[in-house]
């Protein structure tokens, strides 16, 4: 398995925020929900995205953009119109001065906006809870990432819109697997865009050393490796790997084992009800304790704090 098979197996939304906005303009919206991840689909007409420090970013239709939260942004017809709506946590929409607009841009199933056939249309898909992103994924990508129209090809977004304002039985898994499936196509191919900001273990898979060795540790991460075994298993001395991966990765082979094994972990104790014991195995620690402890000092909380919610890692 390679890193970034590994990494797009983590999404699993569960209930998500979906809905179709449409806006006749002048608008502007502030978000505010303080949501993991989020998917902004142009479907007619143009946006733009922009964060307080200044940074901003056209999209024009067709264009897909994700963002990583909790930081909040704007998105508007023109970067100089001010907000007029914002979006808090649950979803709740208000006036800047806080008056309930919830009611008033109610536009039917999953259809929010100040027109039925808006000027500009576009999709909106969020993971409102943290556990439905992995850490990994979330730490492997910017604020704001744009996949634009030309470096793809896709009917996710089409089906989405069809499926998005529908109101039947099962509807909502339907939509949460759309949604799972369209933030994979998207970061895929955000990742293979030429001159894209990607991690180093991204540029390394291409690696004739670091490569093999990457898939080495996604394939079996309980596996007992040392930096010795791996550099056996790929054909090159010991020295060589430990310094070829980390000029390519930025860490060293055990140090990105490590944070594999408890990113696993994390991935495990939000999706199953299996023992820590189990776990530790699964992930390549000798018992409980073990994992406990590297878990406290990777992640400042306990496994039974992540799984219970009390706590995450931020």
């Amino acid at each position: 398995m390679d890193a970034l098979t590994d990494l797009l197996d983590g999404p699993r939304a569960r209930g998500a925020f979906l809905l179709r906005a449409s806006l006749d303009p002048p608008w502007s919206v502030r978000i505010e929900d303080r949501a993991p991840l989020c998917l902004v689909a142009m479907v007619r007409s143009g946006a733009w995205m922009r964060y307080d420090d200044g940074e901003r970013v056209e999209l024009r239709p067709g264009d897909v953009a994700v963002t990583r939260g909790p930081e909040p942004y704007v998105v508007s017809d023109a970067p100089a119109t001010e907000p007029q709506i914002v979006i808090h946590p649950g979803q709740r929409c208000t006036t800047p001065d806080g008056v309930s607009l919830s009611e008033a841009m109610d536009l039917g199933v999953r259809s929010w906006g100040t027109a039925p056939d808006g000027a500009t249309v576009m999709l909106v898909g969020a993971y409102q809870m943290r556990g439905a992103v992995t850490q990994r994924l979330l730490a492997a990508l910017p604020r704001l990432a744009v996949v634009r129209r030309e470096d793809w090809d896709s009917p996710l977004v089409p089906l989405l819109g069809q499926e998005i304002v529908r109101d039947e039985p099962g509807q909502d898994v339907m939509l949460d697997r759309l949604l799972d499936l369209l933030l994979i196509t998207v970061l895929r191919a955000w990742f293979a865009r030429p001159g894209a900001r990607t991690p180093g273990w991204y540029r390394a898979h291409g690696d004739p050393m670091v490569g093999p060795a990457l898939r080495l540790l996604h394939d079996d991460v309980a596996h007992t490796w040392t930096v010795a075994g791996l550099a056996e298993k790929v054909g090159a001395s010991r020295a060589a790997l430990a310094q070829r991966f980390v000029r390519l990765v930025g860490e060293p082979p055990m140090t990105y084992l490590t944070s594999l094994r408890l990113a696993q972990a994390a991935d495990l104790l939000r999706e199953g009800d299996g023992t820590l014991d189990a776990i530790a195995r699964q992930v390549g620690y000798g018992t409980a304790f073990a994992l406990s402890t590297a878990f406290k000092r990777e992640y400042g909380v306990s496994p039974q704090e992540y799984r219970s919610g009390a706590l995450a890692p931020s």
